[in-house]
């Protein structure tokens, strides 16, 4: 199967309300629409995950990314310029989102992807895109999908082909909170 065809079986997938396994440009993510709350919850009960704690979006660009936060800070495109290394970014008054994907605060962490597979996803799916490490929450994050257990292997409803034979050092991304008030946090290196 070719990463066009993958990547279409993926977005039908998640049209319907499903979850996905998927390579992205960090670990192997778990996905699903972050706009449709039953499958953020799905996500949730896979990982075993309070959905007190938040999940992680992805999208494939500036404008994409704008959708999704009431205001991005100025001090955001900077950063965004400048990083070389995957960074999540929390931000503060998350809008058009499920609501169960969204912190207690009214905060979300999103990251714009320039890795081809995840990007090309995220474009031709036209929304935000879940993703949270494929693991149960608390267990090491797979490196590559044959890392990835059984059990989420099991609990999917997709899981994409490209990339899986790949084998090499991936490590979850940064993360940085950015305050609308100009606070700068480093949450993770």
């Amino acid at each position: 199967m070719n990463q066009t065809e993958d990547i279409k079986n993926a977005v039908e997938v998640m049209r319907k309300g499903g979850v996905i396994l998927y390579p992205t440009d960090t670990v192997w993510g778990i996905g699903c629409d972050a706009t449709n709350p039953e499958a953020v919850a799905k996500v949730y009960n896979i990982k075993h995950r309070d959905d007190s704690k938040a999940l992680i979006c992805l999208v494939d660009s500036d404008a994409r990314l704008q959708r999704y936060v009431k205001n991005v800070p100025q001090v955001a495109w900077d950063l965004i310029d400048v990083i070389v290394k995957p960074t999540t970014i929390i931000f503060d008054e998350a809008v058009n989102l499920a609501e169960n994907l969204i912190a207690e605060d009214g905060s979300i962490a999103i990251r714009i992807t320039q890795e081809a597979f995840s990007k090309e996803l995220c474009y031709r799916f036209q929304k935000a895109i879940v993703s949270t490490s494929a693991n149960i929450s608390g267990e090491p994050a797979p490196q590559n999908f044959c890392d990835i257990s059984e059990d989420i292997l099991n609990a999917v409803d997709y899981i994409c082909f490209s990339r899986r034979q790949e084998k090499k050092a991936h490590t979850p991304s940064s993360i940085i909170r950015l305050k609308n008030d100009g606070q700068v946090e480093i949450v993770r290196k």
